[in-house]
């Protein structure tokens, strides 16, 4: 195992780190909170340090890592990365345990939105800021992942390449260098966007600032108990719609308006999501709900978000829970099953059928209509997540039961955690206490979290080369 590549890569992933503790201390001092100052100082302290002494011991590897070191590499970024976000929670005024606040951290980088906290609005704006910038990170990290990472063709379960991905060419330092500063560069313009359009909308700017935070992630965190209290207008309601819909929808979808490249071609997943939500949006309507409610809600489950407008005594929740495990591109924030593997199924599904029926018969076999065609390996690949997933279901709601805290809700809460989306009233599961949780179940969901990222496919590669060496 390439150890010191492996801590090289992570160093890289600390110094950001650096930087949000920096800004907090900055926004700290330029507004008199000096409360918890100095926990953004011992933050600061500690991820330089890590991240020198990381950078400095892989310095002389070759830099070159295999699939399976990457994988290593990305849980141990989350590990690593969630103890130093963690540190402002535990040395607080809050007095919450270190597994609550590594807790608290994981549900951010992952984009989970599960909070320990309650009455978010009197916590110290510090602390909100730095829960809402833990997803900001989170999700760059993740897209960071997603393109050079989990791009990798022997082993691409994320099947990122049936879509269209941007430059693939990642072959060497420079390209690899070219496309992380693209992919930052517009991360950070889309940011900008969210923000400005959210305070134009008569947001405060507190909140805005916050809220684009977590919807560039696809996060949970609010900087308030309840979205009611931040989105009260129709208009801010479908400036919030906006941002939730292009956070669905595929990272490079926006990067090509912007450079006058609309490749309808390349985008039909993200065609397919919208008719879906469509759909969806249609049948809840006659519910009698509002219409900007329900649109908001059907949205946030397919980015995977869960934030919603929706009242707890709504009875739509298995309509959400459905939408969410089908997530959203597979390029972007979103976690879930995702819709293209649904669509590989059912397309394979219904072509046996017509074998069967009609031998005869020619069967396509592209994916949306497009040039790129469904393979053997794309199918057992698309089986095997789903079994993965529904193992990793029945694994999580069996640790959560012995929680008491009935099987319905463990087995909600498991596909919330599964699919990195927040337990709101949208789910019927808003008034959960995840400080009451017991042990086993806070470090089972921090778990789980993470895999809902990675995927359980991906710990099983790990397994395979620990004991078989192959």
């Amino acid at each position: 195992m390439n150890f010191r590549s492996i801590s090289f890569y992570l160093s890289l992933f600390c110094f950001p780190i650096s930087l949000l503790a920096f800004i907090n201390i900055l926004y700290s001092s330029y507004f008199d909170y000096f409360l918890s100052i100095e926990s953004y100082f011992i933050t600061l302290a500690l991820s330089l340090f890590f991240g020198v002494g990381f950078y400095f011991f892989g310095k002389q590897s070759d830099k070159k890592i295999n699939f399976i070191e990457q994988l290593i590499l990305i849980i141990s970024v989350y590990l690593t990365i969630g103890l130093l976000i963690a540190i402002p929670f535990y040395t607080s005024n809050l007095q919450i345990t270190l597994l609550s606040s590594l807790f608290e951290s994981i549900s951010g980088l992952t984009g989970t939105g599960f909070s320990t906290f309650k009455n978010i609005k009197y916590l110290d704006p510090t602390l909100i800021l730095w829960r809402s910038s833990s997803q900001w990170v989170g999700g760059l990290f993740f897209l960071f992942f997603l393109i050079l990472l989990f791009s990798n063709k022997k082993f691409n379960y994320k099947m990122t390449y049936l879509t269209y991905a941007g430059e693939s060419n990642n072959k060497s330092e420079d390209n690899i260098k070219n496309n992380l500063l693209k992919i930052f560069i517009f991360y950070c313009v889309l940011s900008i966007i969210y923000f400005s359009l959210l305070n134009l909308s008569g947001v405060r700017l507190f909140n805005s600032l916050n809220l684009t935070m977590t919807l560039v992630s696809s996060g949970g965190f609010l900087p308030s108990d309840s979205l009611n209290e931040i989105i009260t207008t129709n208009y801010q309601k479908t400036i919030f719609i906006i941002c939730l819909i292009f956070s669905m929808l595929n990272f490079y979808f926006l990067f090509n308006i912007f450079n006058k490249k609309i490749l309808i071609k390349s985008h039909k997943e993200d065609l397919y999501l919208i008719v879906l939500a469509g759909i969806f949006i249609l049948l809840i309507y006659f519910n009698k709900f509002d219409l900007l409610d329900i649109i908001l809600s059907v949205a946030s489950s397919l980015s995977n978000s869960g934030l919603t407008l929706l009242k707890n005594e709504n009875n739509l929740s298995l309509y959400f829970l459905f939408l969410t495990i089908i997530g959203g591109s597979l390029i972007s924030n979103s976690s879930g099953i995702k819709l293209s593997r649904f669509y590989i199924l059912l397309k394979i599904t219904s072509a046996e059928i017509i074998r069967l029926i009609s031998p005869n018969s020619v069967i396509n076999k592209t994916i949306f209509n497009s040039e790129n065609k469904i393979t053997d390996d794309n199918i057992k690949i698309s089986f095997l997540i789903f079994i993965s997933f529904f193992l990793s279901l029945f694994i999580l709601s069996s640790f959560l039961i012995l929680d008491n805290i009935g099987f319905e809700r463990s087995f909600k809460l498991s596909i919330l955690a599964l699919t990195n989306t927040v337990n709101s009233e949208m789910y019927n599961l808003q008034n959960l206490s995840f400080a009451n949780l017991l042990i086993s179940s806070k470090i089972s969901l921090i778990i789980f979290m993470i895999i809902g990222k990675i995927e359980l496919i991906s710990i099983f590669l790990i397994f395979k080369k620990i004991l078989f060496k192959d």
